[in-house]
C-alpha cells in the first residue's frame, strides 16, 4: 500500500511539473525560425524569471547587453535575467516584463504552456494585439 502511494504520488509531481512553465526552454527566432538560446524560467518569491543559460551561436556568447538600461546596461547577455516577475493568471503568466537583449528594449509579457513541451511567449507594447509572440521548446 505504501510503495502504490508513493508511485502515485511521484507520478503526480512529475505530472504537475510537465504543465508548469518552469524548467529549461529553447528559445525559436520568430523572425528566422532558428533556435538561439536556452531560457532557464524559475520562481522567486511567487514571481517567475527567466536567464538566459545557453547561447548557441558561438561568436555572441560573450555579447553584452550594450543597448539595456539600469542594472542590465552592459552586463552579460549570458545569465541576464531576461524574465522578470510575472505572475500566474489562469492558465498564463503575465504582469512582468520581458527584455530583447538585441534592443535593449523591455515589453510586458504573457507566457502560455501549448501542450506540456511548447510555451507560447508574447512580448507587447500597450494592448496585447500589438506585439510579437515566439514558440520556445521545452528542453529534456
Amino acid at each position: 500500500m505504501k510503495k502504490t502511494f508513493l508511485l502515485f504520488l511521484l507520478f503526480g509531481i512529475s505530472q504537475m511539473h510537465s504543465q508548469s512553465v518552469l524548467g529549461k526552454w529553447k528559445t525559436i527566432d520568430d523572425k528566422t525560425n532558428q533556435a538561439k538560446s536556452v531560457v532557464e524560467i524559475y520562481e522567486s518569491n511567487g514571481k517567475v524569471y527567466g536567464k538566459v543559460v545557453e547561447i548557441f551561436n558561438e561568436a555572441k556568447r560573450n555579447n553584452t547587453c550594450t543597448k539595456c538600461t539600469g542594472t542590465d546596461k552592459n552586463k552579460p547577455v549570458l545569465g541576464l535575467i531576461i524574465i522578470k516577475g510575472l505572475s500566474k493568471d489562469g492558465e498564463e503568466y503575465n504582469d512582468g516584463k520581458i527584455l530583447d537583449p538585441e534592443s535593449g528594449s523591455l515589453y510586458k509579457c504573457i507566457l502560455k504552456l501549448i501542450g506540456k513541451e511548447k510555451l507560447e511567449v508574447r512580448g507587447y507594447m500597450g494592448i496585447s494585439l500589438i506585439g510579437r509572440s515566439q514558440t520556445w521548446v521545452r528542453v529534456k
